[in-house]
């Protein structure tokens, strides 16, 4: 059997391995109606005008900004891709060097993403503007500006170890070199997955422990009686850059913990801050860590074995002036398509990631049967953290990774009907009778 042969076969059953993984594991259907009519989504039964113009004139102002940053960041990463110009960058920055592969793919890759995250960059501060603005961001200057660098370290260290390993493994095995790379990439996403609360969550924010009272208390017992226990609560200071209201649960086994936004703890209820947790704790109980790392595992070999065809395209390597995924010179090229493979996976990712938010929801409910506190932590939330309340099908579809508050509210009482409880309320005055 030719590699290409084998290559075409291999991201033939990787893409229906993953479309199975996918359509077995999503909950498509969160909430079961048994019969029942869903209650329609609709932001002026629990939202005044003045906070949904509010809302409405944040996102006008942020959003330009914010998809100038993404495009232009896409367009760099295009244009030295799939021009000569990111070979000659390449080049050029290891020559001092000596120019050898490993300083060329070292310092090429430095080079190629500071371009385009300098590109980004005041489009990215004109959004911290905007933040500010609206009173969701409490950052200076210089926090921000380190969080940043951090970021794009983080992000550096992991697209080196893909372009490293691409690049030298093509080298070694010019025909082949996709099959352990596949195997690599997913052992890569494995590692950042369960290294993550552990090495990079302690990056951006400092946790201390909740200290004991009868929050802890019914937090870690809830936690235990939901059959996921956790071995400690902690607060996150998330206030020393932003006023936006959170919490989950992050990590496995012994290292699991309840982590909490010292914002909640400031303006939030006992209730709702149970709440919130609950809701997490569906992520935990359904193990969607778990599955999403798995899934994540089988895209990534997926991509790779896409990006080996790809490579395989002569128009592509003439269009970029390399001979391969060999040449460390591609190494623009291979940023480029990575780009172009996540941009355009990103909708499917939303969308699998709101029916998991979904059910994660309609845990809470399930743990809590609280649905009138439900809709007051949607509202809470919703305004707090200036949240769109009624996006457009576009915007919706690509970018949104949860139900919006009006569709997360609906549920909730869809969910009371069901369970024969009182159903929440509107709490806007003009709609009552509804």
């Amino acid at each position: 059997m030719s590699s290409r042969t084998a290559l075409v076969l291999t991201l033939s059953l990787l893409t229906v391995a993953l479309l199975i993984v996918v359509a077995l594991a999503t909950p498509w259907q969160p909430l079961p109606l048994h019969g029942i009519a869903a209650v329609a989504a609709d932001p002026s039964r629990d939202f005044t005008a003045a906070q949904i113009a509010r809302e409405n004139a944040y996102h006008a102002a942020v959003r330009p900004p914010a998809y100038a940053s993404l495009g232009l960041g896409l367009l760099v990463a295009l244009a030295l891709g799939l021009t000569p110009w990111g070979a000659r960058v390449v080049s050029a920055v290891a020559s001092p060097f000596g120019g050898g592969w490993g300083w060329r793919v070292v310092l090429g890759t430095i080079a190629l993403t500071a371009i385009g995250r300098l590109v980004a960059l005041p489009f990215d501060a004109r959004a911290e503007v905007v933040l500010r603005r609206y009173g969701l961001s409490t950052q200076s200057w210089g926090s921000w500006a380190t969080d940043v660098v951090k970021s794009y370290s983080l992000g550096l260290i992991i697209t080196l170890l893909m372009v490293l390993g691409v690049v030298a493994l093509a080298r070694r095995s010019p025909q082949w070199w996709w099959s352990g790379g596949a195997v690599l990439a997913a052992v890569l996403v494995i590692v950042v997955s369960f290294a993550y609360p552990v090495v990079v969550e302690p990056v951006f924010n400092k946790f201390t422990p909740l200290p004991q009272g009868q929050l802890r208390t019914s937090l870690l017992s809830m936690a235990a009686r939901d059959g996921v226990p956790a071995h400690d609560v902690l607060v996150a200071d998330a206030s020393r850059r932003t006023t936006s209201l959170n919490a989950y649960v992050s990590g496995f086994g012994a290292t699991r913990r309840i982590v909490v936004y010292d914002t909640l703890l400031e303006d939030g209820t006992p209730g709702e801050v149970r709440l919130i947790v609950a809701h997490e704790l569906g992520h935990a109980k359904a193990r969607d860590v778990v599955w999403g790392t798995f899934v994540g595992a089988l895209g990534v070999a997926a991509a790779v074995c896409l990006l080996a065809l790809l490579m395989r395209w002569p128009w592509l390597l003439r269009r970029a002036g390399v001979v391969g995924p060999g040449d460390a010179r591609a190494t623009a090229l291979l940023l480029a398509l990575v780009a172009v493979i996540g941009f355009v996976s990103g909708p499917a990712q939303s969308l699998i990631s709101r029916r998991i938010e979904a059910r994660a929801d309609v845990h809470s409910l399930n743990l809590t049967s609280d649905p009138t506190t439900f809709v007051s932590v949607q509202r809470r939330l919703a305004t707090t953290n200036l949240s769109d309340l009624d996006p457009s099908p576009l915007v919706f579809g690509m970018f949104s990774t949860h139900p919006t508050a009006p569709q997360r509210i609906a549920m909730a009482r869809t969910w009371a009907r069901l369970h024969h409880v009182p159903v929440p309320p509107s709490t806007v005055g003009a709609s009552q009778g509804r």
